[in-house]
């Protein structure tokens, strides 16, 4: 299938750009959102071996997933229908009212921008065996409109964050400023692997603390150069002009 083309050729720009950056293409994590796939273009992608995907919405994400595993296993009939389980990750901006939605469907959040939302999440996170893990999204951009922690706040509200005893910071997340010129928005990547760095230099978080979530189909080259080890892409794989499949069953 195309989407499956277009998949090993964002692939291989990965790998390229993380020779060229002299990094280890096993360290960037790549991840295909999903909101513009159809259920068989993200099928073909689980049967081609990918395992991580990401949503806007909660609703979204809850059909999504709900729908993979009904597939999963009636595809996959055994005990244990994948030798790597799929990871689902809630990389829009979460309201606090969908968290505990969004809990049941996700394992990782990229998007926390606020105390209120990080003291709910740990409320929520008293009746789970093991701490939520969430990256803290941090506006690089400087975009009044745009979600995210400023970064003068970032190093008081990651010490806040790692004092809930049911949250696990794992790292960084940002968004760039729109440009059709992927340049544009290295001084955003910069920002937040400087702003990574510093966390790491004050040692307010732990060994866990080690993720950076940038970089979309237009700029995750340049992210990749500035040490992103998550890119969120989806267009470059799916296209972007075609209805998005779970609005259209909603």
């Amino acid at each position: 299938m195309e989407v499956i083309a277009k998949f090993h050729r964002v692939k291989e720009r990965i790998i390229a750009a993380a020779n060229k950056a002299h990094r280890n293409p096993e360290d960037i994590k790549l991840i295909a959102v999903s909101k513009y796939a159809s259920t068989t273009q993200i099928q073909e992608l689980i049967k081609a071996g990918h395992r991580d995907f990401g949503e806007n919405r909660v609703q979204n994400l809850q059909i999504r997933v709900e729908e993979i595993r009904n597939w999963v296993a009636d595809t996959f009939n055994s005990g244990a229908p994948l030798a790597e389980p799929i990871q689902w990750h809630m990389i829009g901006h979460l309201q606090r009212n969908k968290a505990a939605a969004a809990l049941e469907f996700c394992d990782l959040i990229h998007g926390v921008d606020s105390l209120r939302l990080a003291e709910h999440l740990n409320d929520l996170g008293q009746t789970r065996a093991l701490p939520i893990p969430i990256l803290m999204q941090i506006n690089t951009s400087g975009e009044p409109g745009k979600n995210g922690v400023p970064i003068p706040a970032a190093i008081p509200m990651a010490e806040q964050f790692e004092t809930m005893a049911h949250l696990k910071l794992i790292g960084l997340m940002t968004m760039a400023r729109q440009s059709d010129n992927p340049e544009d928005a290295r001084r955003s990547f910069s920002l937040l692997r400087e702003t990574f760095e510093e966390l790491r230099f004050c040692r307010i978080c732990g060994p866990h603390f080690r993720h950076l979530s940038m970089g979309m189909s237009g700029d995750f080259e340049v992210a990749i150069a500035e040490g992103a080890t998550m890119v969120r892409i989806g267009s470059a794989i799916f296209g972007s002009h075609q209805e998005p499949a779970m609005e259209l069953r909603t």
